[in-house]
């Protein structure tokens, strides 16, 4: 069997010489000495000055919310998963969507400003499958009329913008760290900000409003991570360097393999390092891509229509049409990415996907990758 996503999982002896140190101390949880080193890590290893470990992504998005004071309306993706949306009607506030970009999958710029109201509070966007949005022109038009910007950065770990940690962008960026992403501490996530402020509100939101222990000092909840997940993070963040090593070798063999079909994929942002998280396949339609997708299921190979359904159409959401968005919807899929996989299976899915397609393109068909990540030709045929 060949599952979408395989979780990391690190060396076992390593993970319990840190059980060792917790049950010697006895401290599971509420801030312990492992989620503090693991703080501390992260911040090295991304670059950034401030970050808080909280115990699931979206926690981290509720909490930006709140902490950022937003109310009324909230202008977002309907291309995401259904935390982004659900955290904000959770929050008691309205999402309002906008179509994403035809090219990128990520929301759409140039539909934001039709969409703002006097209700409006902030824009609130994904990065979709780890690809930057277009951060200049949100941001532009957060200024212009004084709007706060949330990043859902959930794919994010390993990708810089302009050579900077993409998680330093926005008001407020949040990501998951559970065990389907990249790097992962079993269950959890994280909340990062550049301003102290803002930093000192959400450690507050993370912990009950606790200032101390008999003082508290606003609303709060339950936010917090334990030692065992901190463990799990340190870790995995030993190995990291090597998971985005192996994640763009996969990704480029299976472009290479599936260079003569007309499938589409995300286009890429410029000044991008990426962390080739996923890999999204958009087909020609949406009967080529369940045929494709049943084929692969009848071998035991088990894909993602990810992101389906589009958020707009959830019942408990009010929104009109986006065609964009119900197109890609309707006809992505995101075919198996893990550590573990090998050019073997790889070979196997590609062949399928092949058999299915069954028919053969001339060279002026063929349509040019629009990955951003150098070129095809110059890989070397043994890519593993």
């Amino acid at each position: 069997m060949i599952p979408v996503t395989k979780p990391f999982l690190p060396d076992m002896q390593a993970y319990h010489a840190y059980m060792g140190s917790i049950w010697e101390r006895q401290w599971l949880t509420n801030n312990g000495p492992l989620v503090n080193e693991l703080e501390l890590k992260l911040k090295s290893y991304l670059g950034l000055e401030h970050l808080l470990f909280v115990s699931n992504g979206t926690i981290a998005l509720q909490m930006a919310i709140r902490a950022l004071e937003l109310t009324g309306e909230i202008i977002t993706t309907p291309f995401s998963f259904v935390a982004t949306t659900n955290s904000i009607i959770w929050e008691g506030c309205k999402p309002v969507f906008t179509d994403i970009d035809a090219e990128t999958f990520n929301i759409d710029p140039a539909k934001i400003e039709a969409a703002i109201t006097p209700r409006t509070s902030a824009i609130l966007a994904t990065h979709v499958y780890g690809n930057p949005c277009d951060i200049d022109a949100i941001q532009n038009i957060a200024d212009r009329h004084n709007l706060k910007v949330i990043y859902d950065a959930a794919h994010c770990f390993g990708t810089k913008f302009r050579g900077r940690s993409v998680f330093s962008y926005g008001d407020i960026s949040i990501t998951s760290f559970h065990a389907t992403k990249l790097f992962h501490t079993t269950e959890g996530g994280a909340v990062f900000t550049n301003d102290p402020d803002l930093l000192k509100k959400l450690s507050l939101l993370r912990n009950f409003g606790h200032n101390g222990t008999e003082d508290f000092a606003s609303l709060g909840i339950n936010g917090k991570n334990s030692e065992f997940h901190a463990a799990m993070g340190l870790c995995n963040l030993q190995h990291v360097d090597e998971i985005l090593d192996k994640r763009r070798l996969l990704s480029f063999y299976y472009w290479r393999k599936l260079a003569e079909l007309p499938l589409k994929y995300p286009k890429l942002n410029a000044d991008l390092d990426y962390n080739y998280a996923y890999f999204p396949v958009l087909f020609d339609s949406r009967e080529l891509m369940l045929k494709c997708l049943k084929s692969l299921e009848n071998e035991k190979i088990y894909c993602r229509r990810y992101f389906y359904p589009a958020l707009h159409t959830l019942a408990h959401v009010e929104a009109g049409r986006l065609p964009v968005c119900e197109s890609v919807a309707e006809r992505i899929l995101c075919l198996p990415m893990y550590h573990s996989l090998t050019s073997s299976d790889l070979d196997l899915i590609t062949r399928i996907i092949h058999r299915v397609r069954n028919y053969e393109m001339d060279s002026q068909e063929t349509r040019p990758l629009t990955v951003g990540a150098g070129n095809l030709e110059a890989l070397s045929e043994d890519i593993f």
